[in-house]
Parts: structure tokens; C-alpha cells; sequence
């Protein structure tokens, strides 16, 4: 019971916390950047852990960090594309770095090194791309997309959850997560493409918001979050057992570690641009 309370505590200012920064361009910049820096020192103490693994987190962190913020600044238009340079050097940096220190694995440190780029800072950054759509040709911030993907994944986890322990008995991936299962999945999809509807249906009505989705447009975006949401969970689950752990952290408590609720998001976000890339959406 205590832990359920300290859950559904953390839950909420959770949730609280990521609502809020989207009110205001500065703040869900600052809360997202923290997010990435946080992810990203979790995630490089983890795999340091295994043998002949040395990953530079201070640089690994601050790279990623560096990246998010230039992804917003090119989204934005307020900076030119010149401020890569920096994150390309630093990059390069991290590869030559292993020219002299003698690791006899070096090229597990290489992987691990730029799968922290890869699969964290790049996927969290493109958050900035849906943040920052181009209005008329002139990119402006709006809460309305990320948020509703974020809103998404927190319908989807609820509606499989409920429906998982209710009706679940089908597992949907027994090798990596074997709480899974696809009346859970199915659940939690039934759930988003309701909530895209009226979310469609409601935009619809406001003038600033008309023409950014259409309701089967919304709803397609839904189904992009339910499938990619649940392949980050898995990625992330796959992660941890191959490190041989339970949680990533204990950063949040009741919830784990960063990436352990970030998870989702990794996989969602890039998919969600590419989907609206497609539908020249963006």
C-alpha cells in the first residue's frame, strides 16, 4: 500500500511537471534538457558497470545535453546549422579518445558510448521538431503536439494496465516482458484512438488550432504512439536484462530511474516525426 501511495504521488507531480513545461517554451526546454542529461548519466553509469566498459559520462552527458538544445535552436531558427559543429567535434573526440586509453575492449566502449546518443539524446531532442512547427514558413512553439503525444502514452500505459490484469492472457512478448499481453495492448490502443478522436474533434473547433491534424490524422498518430510507444518499453526492458537489473534507477521513487519512465518516449517521439514528415505535416 505505501508503495502504490509514493507511486501515484510520484505519478502525479510527474505528470504535473511535463504538463506544465509545455506551457512555456523556456521551461519545457529546461525540464527536457534536464531530462536528457539525467538519462544519459543514468544510463552511461549502468553500462560502466560491465566489464571493460568505460564510457566518458561527463562528456557523454554533456554532448547530449549540447545536442538537445542545438535541436531547438535550429527548430527555432535562432541559431544557424554551424552549432552541430561543436557536437560533431565532440563526437569525433569520443572516438579517437579510445586510441589511448589502453581499454582492451575499446570497441564495446565505442558502441556503448554512441548508443547514448542514438537511442537517448537524438530521440528526446526531436521533441524540439514538434515544438517548433513551422506556422506561414515561421517556426513558433506549440504545446499542442508533444503533449498530446505524451498524452497518448500515458492512455495507452493506463488502458493496458486495466485491461492487462483484467483480461490479459495472451502474452505479447513472454521473452523480454513476460507482464505483457495483447488484450493489454489492444486496451490501451482502443483507449488512445478515442482520445485522438475527440481530441481531433475538439481542436477542430478553435480557429489557432484548425488544420493542424484532421481527426483520422489524430487517430493515425495515435495508432504511431500505441505501436512505437510499446517497442521503446520493450527496447528498454530488453536493455535492462541484458545488464542484468530491474530497474535503471531509483531517481523517481515508485517509478525507477529515468529511462525506466522515459522508456516510451524514446521510440515515440522520432516516430511521430516521421509520421507527420510523411503527411508533410511538418
Amino acid at each position: 500500500m505505501n508503495n502504490l501511495i509514493v507511486r501515484t504521488i510520484t505519478g502525479a507531480l510527474f505528470v504535473a511537471a511535463v504538463v506544465c513545461s509545455f506551457l512555456n517554451a523556456a521551461a519545457m526546454l529546461l525540464l527536457f534538457a534536464i531530462v536528457t542529461g539525467l538519462s544519459i548519466w543514468e544510463y552511461t553509469g549502468l553500462v560502466n558497470e560491465q566489464e571493460n566498459v568505460n564510457t566518458n559520462r561527463f562528456i557523454s552527458t554533456v554532448a547530449g545535453v549540447y545536442f538537445f538544445f542545438a535541436v531547438a535552436g535550429f527548430c527555432s531558427e535562432l541559431t544557424p546549422t554551424a552549432v552541430f559543429i561543436p557536437y560533431l567535434i565532440t563526437v569525433i573526440y569520443l572516438i579517437i579518445a579510445e586510441l589511448f586509453a589502453k581499454n582492451p575492449q575499446p570497441v564495446d566502449t565505442w558502441a556503448y558510448t554512441m548508443l547514448s546518443q542514438m537511442w537517448i539524446a537524438l530521440p528526446l531532442s526531436t521533441i524540439n521538431i514538434l515544438a517548433f512547427p513551422a506556422a506561414n514558413g515561421e517556426p513558433a512553439f506549440s504545446c499542442v503536439l508533444p503533449l498530446c503525444v505524451f498524452v497518448f502514452l500515458w492512455l495507452n500505459d493506463a488502458g493496458a494496465y486495466c485491461c492487462g490484469s483484467l483480461l490479459g492472457k495472451h502474452k505479447l512478448f513472454p521473452r523480454i516482458s513476460p507482464k505483457k499481453s495483447w488484450e493489454g495492448s489492444i486496451g490501451g490502443a482502443v483507449l488512445v484512438f478515442i482520445a485522438a478522436a475527440l481530441i481531433g474533434y475538439l481542436l477542430g473547433n478553435y480557429e489557432q488550432t484548425k488544420n493542424i491534424l484532421t481527426i483520422p490524422q489524430w487517430m493515425g498518430m495515435g495508432l504511431v504512439v500505441v505501436v512505437f510507444g510499446t517497442f521503446g518499453d520493450l527496447v528498454e526492458s530488453l536493455f535492462k536484462r541484458t545488464l542484468g537489473i530491474k530497474d535503471s534507477g531509483n531517481i523517481l521513487p515508485g517509478h525507477g530511474g529515468m529511462l525506466d519512465r522515459f522508456d516510451s518516449t524514446l521510440m515515440a517521439f522520432p516516430a511521430v516525426v516521421i509520421y507527420l514528415y510523411t503527411l508533410s505535416l511538418l
